[in-house]
């Protein structure tokens, strides 16, 4: 069954990557029309943002990553900034 949520419920959810990596906390999201377009996720201090970013305060990932909502924001690993070393090992 397809839940709808509010826009205003994710608001604060953790946001981790399709690896298990947590990634941020949702900021925003970006609404365009009557659709979501992205979300701007904020780098929280145990963030994998906070180490990859530097003094950047966040990203926006396009709505098009997300694979899932929920009790958290699951994101295609294809979000991760590409100055991630591990990631490329793989």
């Amino acid at each position: 069954m397809l839940k709808m949520k509010k826009v205003s419920q994710v608001y604060d959810l953790k946001v981790f990557t399709d690896a298990g990596d947590y990634f941020g906390d949702i900021e925003d999201g970006i609404v365009s029309g009557n659709k979501i377009s992205g979300w701007k996720i904020k780098a929280t201090k145990a963030s994998f943002l906070s180490r990859v970013l530097g003094s950047a305060k966040g990203v926006i990932v396009p709505h098009q990553l997300v694979k899932a909502v929920g009790d958290v924001l699951i994101i295609s690993r294809n979000a991760v900034p590409s100055g991630n070393s591990e990631e490329s090992d793989e």
